[in-house]
């Protein structure tokens, strides 16, 4: 007779599936970094955190290789001694706020090579997440060199770049002042706003004053305009005939106390960034002295001369100045400004060792295609998003090329009649980025070839692709 097949029961194969699962209990997980080489032996990683830092170090360099230190600065010295006892010659961090400024400065100090790293590269790792196996995770990939240190420029651009983010910020608050300024006018129907352009201008600020200092007959308020507004006096007697309100007027008295405040400040922070720029050291070679016989000589044509300073009671030069610390005039490119340069200055600096070529330096600014692809499919083309006052920079200096009679202005008005407004200045940004990356790294000076030459080498090369395409069809291309 035939044996009867042997059917597996519900119970073996519940059986069956737990011994699986135990299986799979037992089994570890595949450690990603084996096969790798390590390349920072003396490596060490930081958790950084408001009250706290948790720090690893190399197995077997002390009794505990992680151990926690407090935010305190004398805990931030005891941090940095026991990193030099433990042989550590890198160490790694994220960038979380800005609690990891002092904490780099004080290590670079002390020339144990300070790496910061995006958080977003960081955060990814296996397992539960907390601050112990952070900071040993981060110190496995470090020793591996899987992380790339994030650039941070020299110590006067930093001071530099600190003034002027502080002086970003001061007018941002002056522009908020002249939002109240307007807000408590128009809730009087002090239509100041409708009859001169800038409420915060001469005309503006002195009847304001005027209001502040009890006058309230319009005839005479309007009196107090300057010679350069176009409204009459009779149109702005009409306006200036409000509804006053006690709470409004102490609003407004407020709005233009804080105005002026911020001015002050304005003022105060454009001395100390004059103060820093003439600090920084220059790249052009430098004058020889007036003893010196060969300073006396007439210099050639081709010779490049320092910027001279101003006199003294002048104006601060501010393109001289820049010109004399980058070496090259950034302000010679179409729609870069000195102001729009000097933030390029402060944020990029004047080494682009960072950069191998100007394809990472654009990708350092986000003015690069950021495509994701999956299966062989591009899912979307857009730029990555960075937080950059650089590249902000380049995109309103690039906005500005629309009436520029240049090569530069040409081009951007070709990109936006072909791809729209977003995407040329996206487009230009990068273009500019690429020019400034040039001048910087090989110090050669910007030559605007004017808008003829540009729009004769666009015709040429439409008509070489016109051959082109009518060579593939066996055609031929007759000029009319």
């Amino acid at each position: 007779m035939p044996q009867p097949s042997k059917k597996s029961t519900p119970k073996a194969r519940r059986g069956g599936s737990r011994a699986i699962r135990s299986r799979r209990k037992t089994r570890r997980a595949k450690d990603p970094t084996q096969g790798l080489q390590v390349t920072h032996p003396h490596a060490a990683a930081i958790d950084i955190g408001c009250a706290e830092h948790w720090v690893a170090v190399p197995p077997g360099r002390a009794e505990k290789p992680v151990r926690p230190f407090g935010c305190c600065t004398a805990a931030l010295e005891a941090l940095a001694d026991w990193l030099a006892q433990c042989g550590v010659d890198t160490v790694v961090m994220e960038a979380t706020g800005n609690y990891w400024v002092v904490l780099y400065d004080l290590l670079e100090e002390r020339q144990l090579r300070p790496v910061v790293v995006n958080p977003r590269y960081a955060k990814n790792m296996s397992g539960k997440k907390g601050d112990i196996p952070d900071c040993q995770w981060m110190q496995k990939l470090h020793s591996y060199g899987l992380f790339a240190n994030s650039f941070r420029p020299s110590e006067p651009l930093r001071a530099l770049r600190t003034y002027l983010r502080q002086r970003e910020s001061l007018v941002t608050s002056v522009g908020q002042c002249i939002q109240h300024l307007q807000k408590a006018l128009t809730e009087m129907n002090v239509q100041l706003a409708n009859v001169i352009s800038d409420v915060s201008g001469e005309t503006g600020l002195r009847i304001i004053d005027a209001i502040l200092a009890g006058e309230r007959d319009p005839q005479r308020l309007a009196s107090l305009k300057d010679w350069r507004i176009r409204a009459t006096t009779s149109q702005l007697a009409q306006a200036l005939t409000g509804h006053w309100k006690d709470e409004q007027l102490f609003a407004l008295e407020q709005a233009r106390l804080s105005y002026a405040h911020y001015q002050e400040q304005i003022l105060q922070c454009e001395e100390r960034i004059q103060q820093q720029l003439r600090a920084v050291q220059s790249r052009l070679p430098a004058q020889p002295s007036l003893s010196d016989p060969a300073a006396q000589r007439v210099p050639g044509p081709t010779n490049r001369k320092t910027p001279p300073a101003p006199p003294a009671g002048q104006t601060f030069n501010l393109q001289a100045e820049l010109r004399r610390i980058v070496g090259v005039d950034l302000t010679a490119i179409d729609g870069i400004g000195s102001l729009t340069a000097q933030v390029i200055l402060s944020e990029v600096g004047t080494d682009m060792q960072p950069w191998p070529t100007e394809k990472h330096f654009a990708s350092w600014l986000g003015l690069c295609p950021d495509h994701r692809i999956s299966g062989g499919k591009v899912l979307a083309r857009s730029t990555r998003p960075v937080v950059n006052r650089a590249r902000n920079a380049l995109r309103m200096s690039a906005y500005t090329l629309e009436h520029s009679q240049s090569a530069l202005g040409a081009k951007y008005r070709r990109l936006k009649r072909r791809l729209g407004a977003p995407k040329a200045i996206v487009a230009m940004a990068h273009h500019l980025a690429r020019l400034i990356y040039r001048m910087i790294k090989y110090g050669q000076d910007y030559i605007d070839k004017g808008l003829a030459a540009y729009e004769a080498k666009y015709r040429e090369q439409r008509v070489q692709w016109l051959e082109k395409q009518a060579k593939e069809l066996n055609l031929k291309v007759v000029a009319a």
